[in-house]
């Protein structure tokens, strides 16, 4: 059975057993991606479950690319005043409203998928973000659920392997406007240089920057070994946390029963954008290698060396960042308890 059918089958299970409500609701989802991206495949997921489970109650209208606003700072604005009911954003892409989510940006804090998918679904990490973020948008805007959108931010450039921390020194390496990206291109000793994702490829070409931070699928997404990028090292310096977030008045207006279907709907998402990149990663990194490409794996040793020289990032996001501290702490806690608890699963899986 394909899994589209699997959980169309879900979904209409959880139809059957929801009573009507005689409400209706359309819902305008974005993206500002394209049909190839993990959002993409999440926002699929989320209108099939949705629409089904609400016995057609609500609708889910999706708008791909940039239709309904061309940026996060735009589009988290449209999801303030109610235009858009339901958006995701980069971490970068919401730093501006929401500064501390920037943690997922922190450099080498969760050791893998595993670790980070269970710190965004069995820790109070998420609920706590939802908390703030309410306060900070005047409750207008809630996040919903922490997704992936790209698996591990790595180092790629177009000069030479990168094999430790002193080999990024004097490189041009494009950041995202957010200021903890460009601070942790500046402390390994390259140059951060702000390029609007839609310029990356003829940046790469034409030599404005010479490295990117980004995952694989990203990068053959958008065919940047065409454009010089030859060097893949996988550091994987930071999880590509996916934020998803609803107009809170939207969702609140909402019955009960309503509000089970699009809370469930959005763990649906989730775990299809947990799964999504790990698939594509597959073909992607084949193909970048078949291409002529560089991939290269730190030792142990050369991870530990990338991890203490951008240690000194955590101290400047908690020092410079509102509300740093405070959630880099919560962070660490969520990290922690996930290690033990993944730990003790993995205990009782060996035996």
């Amino acid at each position: 059975m394909k899994i589209t059918s699997v959980l169309t089958a879900a979904a209409l299970a959880a139809m059957l057993a929801m009573p009507a409500t005689g409400q209706s609701v359309t819902l305008r989802a974005t993206a500002n991606s394209n049909e190839t991206d993990e959002d993409y495949d999440g926002l699929v997921v989320f209108k099939d479950y949705v629409e089904a489970a609400s016995n057609g109650e609500i609708a889910v209208e999706l708008f791909i690319g940039t239709q309904l606003c061309g940026n996060g700072a735009e589009c988290l604005q449209g999801v303030a005043d109610g235009s858009i009911d339901v958006f995701v954003a980069t971490s970068g892409g919401a730093a501006g409203l929401f500064p501390y989510i920037q943690i997922f940006d922190l450099p080498y804090l969760m050791a893998d998928d595993r670790i980070a998918e269970e710190v965004l679904t069995n820790t109070d990490l998420t609920a706590q973000m939802r908390v703030r973020a309410l306060q900070d948008s005047g409750d207008t805007i809630r996040i919903m659920t922490i997704g992936n959108t790209g698996g591990w931010r790595n180092f790629a450039n177009t000069q030479r392997r990168i094999e430790g921390p002193d080999d990024l020194k004097g490189l041009k390496v494009r950041t995202v406007v957010a200021d903890l990206p460009q601070e942790l291109v500046r402390t390994l000793g390259a140059s951060p240089t702000p390029i609007p994702w839609p310029e990356l490829f003829t940046s790469l070409q034409t030599g404005v920057v010479e490295g990117t931070k980004n995952g694989i699928t990203d990068i053959m997404g958008m065919k940047f070994p065409e454009a010089g990028l030859q060097y893949l090292t996988l550091d994987g310096h930071a999880y590509m946390a996916a934020i998803w977030v609803m107009n809170n008045e939207m969702f609140l207006s909402l019955d009960d029963d309503l509000k089970r279907v699009i809370v469930d709907g959005f763990h649906a998402l989730q775990q299809a954008t947990f799964a999504s990149p790990k698939r594509k990663s597959i073909d992607a990194y084949a193909d970048f290698v078949s291409g002529g490409g560089d991939l290269y794996v730190p030792t142990p040793e050369q991870k530990q060396a990338f991890q203490d020289a951008a240690a000194p990032v955590h101290d400047w996001f908690a020092a410079n960042v509102d509300g740093g501290e405070e959630m880099l702490a919560n962070f660490r806690a969520a990290i922690a308890q996930a290690e033990e608890s993944v730990a003790a699963r993995r205990a009782a899986e060996l035996e």
